[in-house]
């Protein structure tokens, strides 16, 4: 018949000890880590400044820490030794200068850093990057220019002819 159906015989074995493999380290370089919430940062470093969810500021602020934005901030940021974190909740309607920013939050205005700028996959940014280094994580978004900043070689100013160099040519 059509409907038959075969029967199949099934042997069992006795299982085999398997070693396992050693383990292996994971380096793991991807900017997916979680960002840390305010109280470990606050916790392990005092220089850290946290605008909460709840604060809405407006104007100019500098400062020696590190800020962490989870509020809503309209102005410029002047943080040039620290670093400035803008949170999966926070809004930042102004430029931002730093020595380093991680964006996780909503970002619109001209973005400056000193060492790198990282836009995370829930960040949204429109505006000009500069940075030495800029990562953008899949899943952003980011609508601007970008300028990589490298370092002054000595070797371009001292090709350059000098006035008494040039008068000696005459």
């Amino acid at each position: 018949m059509w409907w038959e159906k075969k029967s199949r015989s099934i042997t069992l074995r006795e299982p085999q000890p398997v070693s396992a493999p050693p383990a292996t380290p994971k380096l793991d370089n991807s900017m997916t880590e979680a960002m840390p919430r305010a109280s470990d940062l606050l916790a392990a470093n005092q220089n850290h400044t946290l605008l909460g969810r709840s604060v809405v500021l407006r104007g100019d602020l500098s400062g020696k820490e590190d800020l962490l934005i989870e509020g809503h901030f309209e102005g410029t940021l002047n943080l040039q030794e620290h670093c400035v974190t803008v949170g999966p909740h926070g809004q930042v309607n102004g430029e931002i200068h730093a020595r380093q920013v991680v964006i996780q939050g909503a970002v619109s205005g001209n973005i400056s850093a000193r060492e790198k700028i990282e836009i995370r996959k829930t960040g949204e940014v429109v505006g000009d990057l500069v940075a030495a280094a800029i990562a953008i994580e899949d899943g952003a978004y980011f609508k601007g220019s970008i300028d990589i900043l490298r370092e002054q070689t000595q070797e371009v100013s001292n090709s350059l002819p000098t006035a008494n160099a040039l008068k000696a040519n005459v």
